[in-house]
């Protein structure tokens, strides 16, 4: 499974060629999962109504990462590797947790995601 992240998504939105053509295989394929930190993000930036359903109706349809006490175990991952020392903010440790709880696969262009990757590689 996959966690698309919200850079992404917005690329894909947005109509990039790029994301248009990959992302509806995985999408096809049932290999992404849908987590409530980057839809949200979304929401908060959609600017019309239109937007708001294509949004809504991906986190509807979509399976959903299981968030059972994910703040927490984001907090410990930050506290553990000092990753809010190093700029990387709670919600992309709440994503990345999600990615190493659940061993799924996340795919970003968010550096400080990248960045907190190298963090714990390194450490």
């Amino acid at each position: 499974m996959i966690i698309v992240d919200t850079s992404v998504w917005i690329e894909y939105l947005k109509g990039n060629e790029h994301y248009r053509n990959v992302l509806p295989q995985y999408l096809r394929e049932k290999h992404v999962v849908a987590i409530s930190a980057i839809f949200g993000e979304l929401l908060q930036g959609v600017q019309n109504k239109r937007e708001y359903e294509i949004i809504a109706g991906f986190w509807e349809s979509l399976p959903k990462v299981n968030e059972k006490e994910l703040f927490i175990e984001a907090g410990k991952l930050s506290y553990e590797y000092k990753l809010y020392n190093s700029g990387v903010g709670l919600i992309d440790t709440y994503i990345l947790a999600a990615a190493l709880k659940n061993d799924y696969a996340l795919w970003s262009l968010d550096k400080t995601l990248y960045k907190a990757i190298d963090i714990i590689e390194n450490k």
